[in-house]
């Protein structure tokens, strides 16, 4: 729990409290009993009162370890000691991005007069599957958004944009995700050779109206992607002005 220590002393943003909500264990013997409950909630075991007493000795020697379980260069993964609003205790998972880190984009590239959208076919490892999706990627550190989104927008399309309209930002899973992206629509005068390195498949040009069917009738799911599509017709970029601008 060293590391997970010195996280609450230099990054005090992210144990902020609200006092109805999930509230964050600092005394050590509550931290003990939470995952102790954690790790009899979560490990089955032999029945009866054998098993009953085989799984509160282990949640004595071997409890659930919490804290920071993993830290990379684009996540970490925290295991907090909480209460919960109805008085449990337990442990609770988050992922966050690291300390200092700069927020990722989204990038809708719009392409030629037309303002059409470019989708790229991009595989990914979390769902084993092929999604269509805008450009993204994470921040590099230090790095200010317009060159986050030059950079991600040469890596992944070869293109370079000629405007960039910032869409506002998005919380994308905040039961587990700590992370805050920044959305933006980008035009650009042509494409190039997509990133096979990072397993884009291709990558095609469809009708704002068009990217609209593919989100309706389930071609495209994910999320990033609906999102930048949605904030660009609240913008007024698909030809539609956003509610409310009085025109």
């Amino acid at each position: 729990m060293n590391r997970y220590e010195a996280l609450r002393r230099d990054v005090p943003e992210w144990f902020r409290d609200d006092p109805e909500g999930v509230r964050i264990l600092t005394d050590p013997a509550r931290i003990r009993e939470a995952r102790r409950q954690a790790t009899t909630a979560g490990r089955g075991g032999r029945g009866g009162a054998p098993g009953a007493l085989w799984a509160r000795l282990r949640a004595v020697l071997r409890p659930v370890p919490a804290g920071v379980v993993s830290a990379g260069r684009y996540l970490w993964y925290l295991r907090d000691p909480v209460r919960f609003p109805d008085g449990r205790l337990g442990l609770y998972d988050r992922i966050l991005p690291p300390p200092g880190s700069t927020p990722g984009v989204v990038v809708l590239p719009l392409l030629g007069p037309e303002s059409e959208v470019v989708l790229i076919e991009h595989h990914r490892h979390a769902t084993r599957s092929r999604h269509w999706e805008v450009v993204r990627g994470f921040g590099d550190p230090g790095a200010t958004p317009a060159e986050n989104v030059t950079r991600e927008l040469r890596e992944e399309i070869a293109a370079t944009p000629t405007e960039v309209v910032p869409l506002g930002e998005l919380h994308p899973d905040t039961g587990l995700l700590g992370h805050k992206v920044s959305l933006y629509a980008a035009r650009v005068d042509g494409i190039g050779a997509v990133e096979r390195g990072e397993a884009i498949h291709r990558a095609v040009t469809v009708t704002p109206a068009e990217a609209e069917e593919m989100v309706a009738d389930g071609r495209i799911t994910d999320g990033f992607t609906v999102a930048a599509l949605y904030r660009a017709r609240l913008a007024g970029l698909f030809g539609t002005a956003a509610p409310g601008d009085g025109t």
